[in-house]
C-alpha cells in the first residue's frame, strides 16, 4: 500500500506530462481562463458575451493568420497596422466619393470603394515582398519602414480626421449584420481560417512556406522557388489584413487612420502564444485561432471582473512571457524524447 501512492502519483505526473507535450500550454491556459472568469463574473458565460468576444477577436484572428504565414518563413510583418489604416482610409474615401456622386446606388459605391481599399492594402505587402524576397532586405527594416510610410499616407489623406459618408448598407451588412447570433466578421474569420488551413496543409505553396522557414538553403536545393514563396507570404499577409481592415471600417462606419496601431504586436503575440516559432517552419492554424481568441477572452474577462486597465497590460504581458517559456520548455522535452 505504501508503494501504491508514489506509483499513482507518478502515473498522474506522466499523464499530465504527455498531455502537455501533445497539446501544448495554450489550450490549458484558455480552459483555466474560461473557468476563472466564469466564476468571477456571472455575465461572462452568456451567449451574448461569448458572441461579443468572438466578434472582437475576429479581426485579430484574420490578421494573425496572415502574420503566421510570414512567420512560417522565418520573418514577421510590422506593417500590418499600417495596412489596416491604408485599407480603411482609401476604401472609405472611395465609397464616400461614389456615394456622393450616386446617392441612390450604395452598392455601386461599395463595389468601387472596397476593391480600392483592398488593393491599396495589398500594395503594402507587395512592397514588403519585393524588399524581402527580391532585394534580400531584412524583414524588420522593410516592414518597419512600410509601417511608417503607410501610417503617414493614411494621416496625409485624412488630415487625421475620420472619413465619413460610407453607405449604410456597407456597415449594416459587414459590420453589424450576421445570422445565428454571430456577426459577419465572425463568419468571415471562420471562412478565412478554413481557407488558411487548406492552403498550408493541402497545397504545394503551403508546404513551401514551411520548407523555406525550416531551412532556406535546403528548400532551394529541393527545387522550391524561395523568392516567390517569400513574396507570396507577405502578399497573402497583406491581403488578409486588408480584409480585416474592410471589416473594421464597416464596424466603425468611418475610415480611420489610427485603427491598427497595436495590431502588429497583438498579431505576433497571438502567434507566439500559439506556438508559431520565430525561427520559422512551425505553426498551426487552429492554434493561432485559439491564440487570438485567448487574448480576447483575457481582455473581456478582466473588463467584466473590474480589473484595472493598467494592470491588464501587465497581466497580458506576463501571460505571454509564461506561455513563451512553457512552449520552449515543451519543445526541449520533445527534442529529448525524439
Amino acid at each position: 500500500m505504501q508503494q501504491a501512492i508514489p506509483s499513482d502519483q507518478q502515473a498522474k505526473t506522466q499523464l499530465l506530462l504527455r498531455l502537455f507535450l501533445s497539446i501544448g500550454v495554450l489550450p490549458i491556459l484558455l480552459l483555466i481562463a474560461l473557468v476563472l472568469f466564469s466564476l468571477l463574473s456571472d455575465n461572462f458565460f452568456t451567449f451574448n458575451n461569448i458572441a461579443n468576444v468572438l466578434r472582437q477577436t475576429s479581426y485579430l484572428t484574420i490578421v494573425a493568420l496572415g502574420q503566421m504565414i510570414v512567420m512560417l518563413t522565418a520573418g514577421f510583418d510590422l506593417s500590418v497596422g499600417s495596412t489596416l489604416a491604408v485599407t480603411s482610409v482609401t476604401s472609405a474615401l472611395g465609397m464616400a466619393g461614389m456615394a456622393a456622386a450616386y446617392p441612390d446606388q450604395p452598392w455601386l459605391a461599395i463595389a468601387v470603394g472596397a476593391p480600392i481599399g483592398f488593393l491599396c492594402g495589398l500594395a503594402v505587402g507587395v512592397v514588403n515582398g519585393i524588399g524581402v524576397a527580391l532585394l534580400g532586405v531584412s524583414p524588420f527594416i522593410v516592414t518597419l519602414g512600410m509601417a511608417s510610410v503607410g501610417f503617414c499616407a493614411a494621416l496625409y489623406l485624412t488630415s487625421g480626421t475620420p472619413v465619413r459618408g460610407i453607405p449604410y448598407a456597407f456597415a449594416d451588412t459587414f459590420g453589424s449584420g450576421g445570422f445565428w447570433g454571430l456577426k459577419a466578421p465572425v463568419w468571415v474569420a471562420v471562412i478565412i481560417a478554413i481557407a488558411a488551413y487548406i492552403l498550408l496543409n493541402w497545397t504545394r505553396l503551403g508546404r513551401h512556406f514551411y520548407a523555406v522557414g525550416g531551412n532556406l538553403k535546403a528548400a532551394a536545393l529541393s527545387g522550391v522557388h524561395t523568392r516567390l514563396t517569400l513574396f507570396m507570404a507577405y502578399a497573402v499577409c497583406a491581403g488578409l489584413t486588408s480584409i480585416a481592415g474592410l471589416l473594421l471600417t464597416a464596424r466603425m462606419e468611418t475610415g480611420e487612420a489610427n485603427i491598427g496601431t497595436s495590431m502588429p504586436l497583438q498579431s505576433i503575440a497571438a502567434c507566439v502564444i500559439a506556438g508559431v516559432s520565430l525561427r520559422g517552419g512551425t505553426g498551426s492554424v487552429p492554434y493561432v485561432v485559439l491564440g487570438a481568441v485567448f487574448f480576447g477572452v483575457i481582455e473581456n474577462g478582466m473588463n467584466l471582473s473590474g480589473v484595472n486597465s493598467y494592470l491588464q497590460i501587465g497581466v497580458t504581458g506576463a501571460i505571454l512571457i509564461f506561455a513563451a517559456f512553457a512552449d520552449e520548455f515543451r519543445r526541449r522535452l520533445i527534442g529529448r524524447k525524439a
